[in-house]
């Protein structure tokens, strides 16, 4: 059954991509059984496509995906196109100069036609749409028969050290499968946006060979003996997981458990850094992990692939592991605006409570994938503190990875600038593309998807997650009830609701009540706010108060709803000071500045010089505290924050006012110095 773009899927997503996804197949063994129902996560996300942005955060950035980024991470994969299109000539006899060997640029180029597919599913574009037809003619003309695809070793030059003389004889590093599981995704997404399966037949076609090679065994490679190794770099295991949801063949469910049952038994490297045991976390096996170690974005990736089939199978085995690990890293391991790895050279996590401020990591992509887990972790579990991290991430240093304009990026995110040092692989700002350009092709696939955060749905409740103007339809067992919300978010924490069922029904209404409205910034161990809360949260219903019991970060209102009931929720949004564990030594003696679910942080353009001359010896009263709105250039609209600080100039003090932005928001006005932990000392 063909779901075309208009078509409104009123039922859950996993009913929703099941229908979407009988394909022909010519793989009839068992293992390829198509299952008639998917078992899946408690909680079922209503899906970006089913919501209508209306606010003024999001909606200018989806524009500016559609107009800007997408448009121009096409351009700069267009490489790796032509690295595809020279494959195909050698491989079917056509001749032609070979590409140059490259491990994983056409990850770049999947992620960024994932991203591309996703804008379809919001708006028909036919010249899009016929750029991604052509290329996908190219990808397809590059594919053995037999399903394998990776340039280099098809074209005949690899390069030994990193991607193996042979076809799967370096699996921890050469990229074969993390290249496949990007192209799965990306072809899962044009199929759910045009219905078009050529590249979905492509998928799987590559996902039945790399079954036979891996798992059974195939004359052609590895000498017909199985590999039995997982991928150096997680990406498959998601991409595997997808695919069953939308082809309903147990065979891939199949593939992405024994992947992830193979990881640290079959194979465990034996050296340092890139080929430590942990660095690709394969020191033990997955279900035994209690820590976060090695190349935070593969860890990332794998916890959230170790979720999905925890929901997908009823295993909770890993789901048990992968609690244990998002403890130690909300306890020893993030840092305040949701960044994980702060270690240079493995890209990944160091020591617990090791979390510098100038040298230190954070790549963009590590916190796309911390949004990926936790987002996982919330539909798991129904608790609410997962999401509450998921927006820390996503708000603060997933947004800050990408400049306002939509083209300009940042690898690595710091926390602390002097506008001089290089820290962003090669320079002291932001990058229209890098040689390694996995984040700005994940910026470009994942903020298309933002609005899929904030709804989600059982037969009997809806839970409001992200909150921002918007709108949606969400399917309960008692009929369809209309959402309708207002709001400022993140900049203000009032949120109205306009709840229109389709007939008068019992359901539960489940706000979530941030941990940042409550006790800390974030949860876990390392992050404490030192002033109090002036005001608490509350709920009206059709203008009178209500009291919600909270469950799981959730305020539940459970009653009959009739057509235009509304509820407004006030999350008070006061500036906080936040100090973090003594443990943390680079922050000893040091302040950071929040409000709502966003970091602050002094750039030097607001601040007439370098921001590393201010401290804040004591806390500032309320009535010392100033909110306001920039009122014009690239941040009109944003809510800055001034308050009274110290300052030294030479060998004097003085006193005078320091002015703060979001996090997500710096360097958009030229390279100069920023600073987000406060020295309280001068």
């Amino acid at each position: 059954m063909i779901v075309r773009r208009n078509t409104i899927i009123k039922r859950s997503l996993v009913a929703a991509l099941v229908m979407l996804s009988v394909m022909s197949s010519r793989c009839k063994t068992a293992e390829c059984k198509t299952t008639s129902i998917v078992e899946d996560y408690p909680v079922t996300p209503v899906t970006f496509n089913n919501v209508k942005l209306e606010d003024e955060f999001w909606l200018p950035r989806l524009k500016t995906q559609s107009k800007v980024t997408v448009p121009h991470a096409l351009k700069e994969t267009e490489p790796a196109v032509e690295r595809l299109r020279l494959c195909g000539n050698i491989l079917r006899g056509r001749g032609g100069p070979k590409p140059k060997p490259h491990r994983f640029i056409s990850s770049d180029l999947y992620k960024v036609m994932e991203g591309a597919a996703y804008l379809l599913m919001i708006r028909p574009d036919p010249e899009l749409e016929k750029k991604m037809d052509k290329t996908i003619n190219i990808i397809a003309d590059a594919q053995k028969e037999d399903g394998y695809l990776y340039v280099s070793h098809i074209c005949g030059n690899p390069n030994p050290r990193g991607m193996g003389k042979t076809p799967y004889s370096w699996v921890v590093h050469s990229h074969e499968l993390y290249n496949m599981g990007h192209m799965y995704e990306g072809a899962i997404a044009y199929y759910q946006a045009t219905g078009k399966d050529k590249w979905l037949k492509l998928a799987e076609k590559s996902a039945r060979h790399i079954n036979k090679v891996f798992f059974h065994g195939d004359p052609n490679y590895s000498e017909g003996k199985p590999v039995m190794q997982a991928p150096g770099h997680e990406e498959l295991e998601l991409a595997l997981c997808k695919l069953y949801r939308v082809t309903g063949k147990q065979l891939y469910l199949n593939m992405a458990k024994k992947f992830l049952d193979i990881r640290g038994v079959t194979y465990c490297p034996q050296g340092d850094r890139v080929m430590s045991p942990t660095y690709a976390q394969q020191h033990k096996p997955v279900v035994k992990q209690e820590k976060a170690v090695g190349h935070a974005v593969r860890a990332g990736y794998l916890y959230a692939a170790m979720a999905d089939v925890s929901a997908l199978t009823g295993d909770m085995s890993y789901a048990r592991a992968i609690g244990k690990i998002w403890h130690n890293l909300v306890d020893t391991k993030t840092h305040i605006i949701g960044g994980l790895g702060a270690t240079h050279g493995i890209e990944g996590f160091g020591p617990d409570y090791v979390l510098p401020n100038t040298n230190t990591y954070n790549e963009t992509c590590a916190a796309v994938a911390n949004v990926l887990f936790n987002f996982r972790m919330f539909l798991l579990h129904k608790d609410a503190k997962y999401f509450d991290v998921a927006e820390v991430a996503l708000l603060n240093n997933v947004l800050a990875g990408v400049s306002i304009s939509g083209d300009r990026f940042f690898y690595v995110n710091v926390l602390e600038a002097d506008g001089i040092r290089k820290f962003n692989h090669g320079s002291a700002g932001r990058s229209p593309w890098f040689g390694c350009a996995c984040c700005p092709s994940n910026i470009s696939r994942l903020i298309p998807q933002v609005s899929g955060y904030m709804y989600a749905h059982t037969d009997r409740a809806i839970y409001l997650t992200l909150y921002g103007s918007s709108r949606t339809v969400i399917p309960l067992k008692g009929g369809d009830v209309d959402v309708k919300q207002v709001s400022q978010y993140p900049f203000d924490g009032r949120v109205l609701l306009i709840i229109t069922p389709a007939k008068e029904q019992g359901f539960a209404l489940k706000l979530r009540i941030p941990t940042w409205a409550r006790e800390k910034f974030v949860p876990g161990d390392l992050y404490s706010y030192v002033n109090k809360m002036p005001a608490k949260w509350r709920i009206k219903v059709n203008g009178r108060p209500v009291r919600a019991a909270l469950e799981k970060g959730f305020a539940t209102i459970e009653r009959r709803w009739h057509r235009g009931d509304k509820v407004e929720l006030n999350l008070p949004m006061p500036v906080r000071f936040n100090v973090c564990d003594r443990r943390v030594l680079a922050n000893v003696g040091r302040v950071a500045v929040t409000r709502g679910p966003l970091v602050y942080c002094a750039e030097e353009v607001d601040n007439d010089g370098p921001v590393q001359r201010f401290y804040v010896p004591e806390y500032p009263k309320a009535s010392k505290l100033k909110i306001s709105a920039i009122d014009k250039g690239v941040l009109e609209g944003v809510a800055m924050v001034s308050f009274p600080a110290k300052e030294k100039i030479g060998a004097g003090l003085r006193e005078t006012t320091v002015e703060l932005v979001p996090y997500y928001a710096w360097n958009n006005r030229g390279e100069k110095s920023m600073i987000v932990w406060f020295p309280q000392k001068p």
